[in-house]
């Protein structure tokens, strides 16, 4: 664009550098872009192809072969050994796995071989394409659920939607076709992402992912000009990582508008993998309320979930009042194997249930193999207009609930657990409604300052100059609020060493005996603006109603 060749030779630069052949060594000669983690080996080969591509009048045919002889000898040589050595471990990534990693593997590897289709001798380019493109279409393409949702969490949403649309919009651009590609359920994926931000950040279940720069949320202009959906261009435009190059093909300029004028304030995504709910009272200001739940299956997301039905977060003031802890160690041992329920990875304290904002019965991980059941949603279907200041209208709220005892074992007979707004979406209340012959624990996890009454009903909560009311309603007797540190009990099958720590995390408790019990705790944000709280009446699960809590 400019015609200044310095921004060329700053590009060769890294082009010599990624193939070993700069003042810095890179990487084992025989294997420089790391085919043992191909993630690795994919994103280097869509960076060769994208400089190969866009800067192709530019190079001399002496760097374009110096090109193609890297990108083949580190890159495509290894992909097309994936695909064919069936005794290779560097292709696990091709079968069943819908998820970043066979969006990424496939993306770069396509990417780069569009690239060079005209110009590779070897013939590795043209026998990728026939192989990454059908394979990503049984894969890749299927790695959100018909909700929309990306089963492996929200923050691994960034990185395999953007190979997806990265491989997807190249395919559109060189051959005029996206080969089924375009599958249905990618035009609800940007409602998932935007419905998962709350107020101060993603409702970030799960592993929270290593950072990864190669990847925005702009595959959202993408979703946006290919499904007709304009309101994920508007979202994506005012968000900070809108800058990156995809955005200059990508954003159509000519929609213009609020995001949020008209978009509903509550959506639920009702997938058997996923369940959840996401509610809030405003699109456009960072200090009102986000209430998010789940409650989903504990297996079939590529060993990056949680042991979490029943997991809430609670925003509010602009705070998270009740939040996720994310990754554990990716490098500790077993961290990854598998999701069987004696694997090590829920030995570790961000995995087990034990580090989770939900029930835990008789300190034991839940069942790998729950399959809980929504019972009930209702919102008032409130919406906001145009202008950043906005106000809900008397009477909205949202409720969500689900029967998540299968998340348990035969000690627990049921276990129902909801939350909903109260007082026009200025307090939240989480539910549950349990029978069980062992004790339990109500755990919440938090960064605010825990200070508990005299008579244990009452925990404040506070961060900076602002403060969180969080109450026992029911039992009326008989529970009260302790704290702990976020750490695993003593008795837990290996020492807390083996976790990294969380500082400043506080967990909120409640210890009950063994029983029927209807457990009702309120959350009520001291608002500046005199915002009174109130208490709701005690209502079964089976009578709830958008009325029912009317005071």
């Amino acid at each position: 664009m400019t015609n200044d060749t310095k921004w060329a030779d700053r590009l060769w630069v890294e082009i010599q550098n990624v193939a070993g052949n700069y003042s810095v060594p890179f990487g084992p000669d025989f294997d420089k872009w790391n085919s043992g983690h191909f993630l690795d080996t994919a994103e280097f080969s869509a960076g060769y192809g994208v400089a190969y591509d866009w800067l192709y009048d530019v190079w001399s045919a002496e760097q374009k072969q110096q090109m193609l002889f890297t990108l083949n000898e580190y890159g495509l040589s290894f992909g097309v050994q994936a695909y064919t050595n069936t005794s290779s471990f560097i292709g696990w990534w091709k079968t069943n796995t819908t998820g970043n990693w066979n969006c990424v593997c496939n993306g770069g590897l396509t990417l780069a071989s569009l690239a060079v289709l005209g110009d590779d001798t070897t013939g590795n380019a043209a026998q990728l394409l026939g192989l990454t493109i059908s394979n990503a279409v049984d894969n890749c393409a299927q790695a959100v659920t018909d909700d929309g949702t990306w089963s492996e969490t929200q923050d691994y949403w960034y990185f395999g939607s953007t190979g997806y649309a990265e491989m997807t919009a190249a395919l559109l651009t060189a051959t005029g076709s996206a080969y089924g590609m375009l599958t249905p359920q990618y035009s609800s994926a940007g409602y998932s992402h935007m419905y998962g931000q709350g107020q101060t950040q993603l409702f970030a279940v799960g592993d929270t992912g290593p950072n990864k720069f190669s990847s925005t949320a702009n595959s959202l202009f993408f979703f946006a000009s290919q499904f007709s959906e304009p309101v994920l261009a508007l979202y994506q435009r005012d968000q900070y990582d809108a800058p990156d190059p995809w955005s200059m093909f990508w954003y159509d300029a000519s929609v213009q508008g609020a995001f949020w004028d008209g978009l509903p304030l509550d959506r639920a995504f009702e997938n058997q993998l996923d369940q959840w709910v996401s509610m809030r009272n405003t699109w456009s200001n960072i200090n009102g309320t986000y209430l998010a739940m789940k409650a989903g299956m504990n297996q079939g997301r590529q060993t990056h979930n949680d042991l979490d039905c029943g997991d809430f977060v609670v925003h509010a003031m602009g705070h998270t009042w009740a939040g996720e802890l994310g990754d554990g160690n990716y490098n500790a041992p077993d961290y990854f194997s598998n999701d069987s329920q004696d694997s090590v990875r829920w030995y570790y304290y961000r995995k087990m249930t034990e580090g989770q904002n939900t029930i835990l019965v008789n300190k034991l991980n839940q069942n790998v193999l729950a399959r809980p059941t929504i019972l009930g949603y209702g919102s008032t279907n409130d919406t906001q207009g145009s202008s950043t200041v906005y106000t809900v209208p008397s009477g909205s709220t949202a409720y969500w609930f689900a029967d998540i005892t299968s998340a348990y074992f035969s000690d627990t007979s049921s276990l129902k657990r909801g939350t909903r707004f109260i007082n026009n979406r200025t307090q939240m209340l989480v539910q549950d409604e349990i029978t069980t012959s062992s004790p339990f624990e109500w755990r919440m996890h938090t960064n605010a300052t825990v200070s508990i009454s005299s008579d244990g009903t009452t925990a404040t909560l506070t961060i900076g100059d602002d403060t969180m009311i969080v109450s026992i309603l029911s039992p009326s007797s008989g529970a009260t609020f302790s704290t702990s540190e976020a750490v695993r009990f003593p008795s837990d099958p290996i020492p807390p060493e083996a976790d990294q720590p969380n500082p400043g995390v506080t967990v909120l408790i409640i210890s009950m005996n063994a029983g029927t019990y209807s457990l009702q705790v309120l959350f009520s944000p001291q608002w500046k603006d005199g915002t009174p709280s109130v208490t709701p009446p005690s209502v079964a699960f089976a009578d709830w109603t958008l009325t029912s809590h009317d005071v």
